[in-house]
C-alpha cells in the first residue's frame, strides 16, 4: 500500500509538501482524555488570532486560493484549518473525540496547518492525492446520511473503492475515519507556501512524540514534495 502524490496535483501546486505519519500498533481508546490540551491549544489561537481578519492569514489566505484553483468557493467549503480556527474563535467547544483525532487537532490549531487522518485497514489499495474523475462514485461524508459524488476537477484524497476526503482536505469520507478501534493509521499534515520545510517537520515531530505518548503507537515520517512523491504505508 503506497501513499501517492499524482504528477496533475505537483503540477497545479508546485510548492505543496504533505507531511505523512504511519502508525501501527495503535491503542486509539479514550482514557485519560485531551481536553486540557485542546483547550490550551484553543486558547493559543484566540490569543494570537482573536480580532484579525482570519480570510487574511497567511496560513488560511494560501488555502482559500489553492480552493479557488479548482472551483470551490472558500467561503461556502472552508478549509479545514479555516473552519477549525474559525469554531474556535467563536467560542464553539471542540469536543474530545478520540485520542488519534484529539491530537492531530490541537497540533492544527497550534501550528495553524490541515491535519487529518484515515484508518489504513479501511482504505482499499493506494492512497492517492489528486483531482477528481468524470467517473467518481458517490461517497458519504461525515455527518452526512446520502452519499454524493466529487466534483469533476476537484482536489481528492481517493484509494481504488473511491474519494475518502473530499475539496482537499474539506471533508472525510465516513467509511476511512479514526475510531477507538483504529490500529494502523495514517496521519497526514499539508502545507503551502508561506510554510516552510522546516516548520513543517516541527509540527510532524511534535505530533510524532504526541502519538507515540498517547497511544503508544509506533510512528515513520515521510514528506511528499516535487522530490518525492510517493512512499509506502504498509509493513
Amino acid at each position: 500500500m503506497k501513499f501517492v502524490v499524482t504528477p496533475d496535483i505537483l503540477e497545479s501546486y508546485p510548492e505543496v509538501r504533505i507531511g505523512v505519519l504511519v502508525l501501527e500498533g495503535t491503542d486509539n481508546r479514550s482514557k485519560e482524555g485531551l481536553a486540557s490540551e485542546l483547550q490550551s491549544a484553543r486558547e493559543h489561537v484566540r490569543s494570537t488570532l482573536d480580532g484579525t481578519n482570519v480570510t487574511e492569514h497567511p496560513r488560511i489566505h494560501c488555502w482559500r486560493e489553492a480552493y479557488r484553483a479548482f472551483g470551490a468557493k472558500p467561503k461556502k467549503y472552508p478549509s479545514s484549518i479555516e473552519n477549525l480556527v474559525r469554531r474556535t474563535l467563536k467560542g464553539e467547544s471542540l469536543r474530545a473525540i478520540n485520542p488519534l483525532v484529539d491530537l492531530y487537532n490541537i497540533v492544527s490549531l497550534k501550528h495553524l496547518l490541515p491535519v487529518g487522518g484515515e484508518d489504513l485497514d479501511r482504505v482499499e489499495g493506494d492512497i492517492r492525492l489528486t483531482h477528481a474523475s468524470e467517473n467518481e462514485p458517490a461517497i458519504q461524508l461525515l455527518g452526512e446520511k446520502e452519499g454524493r459524488a466529487p466534483k469533476v476537477g476537484e482536489v481528492i484524497y481517493t484509494d481504488d473503492r473511491g474519494a475518502i476526503c473530499r475539496r482537499w482536505n474539506w471533508k472525510e469520507a465516513d467509511r476511512t475515519k479514526l475510531t477507538e478501534d483504529t490500529k494502523r493509521a495514517v496521519l497526514v499534515l499539508e502545507a503551502l507556501p508561506p510554510v516552510t520545510g522546516s516548520e513543517l517537520q516541527e509540527a510532524m515531530a511534535e505530533l510524532q512524540e504526541l502519538v507515540r505518548a498517547h497511544t503508544g503507537a509506533a510512528v515513520t515520517k515521510t514528506v511528499l514534495d516535487q522530490s518525492l512523491s510517493e512512499c509506502s504505508v504498509s509493513t
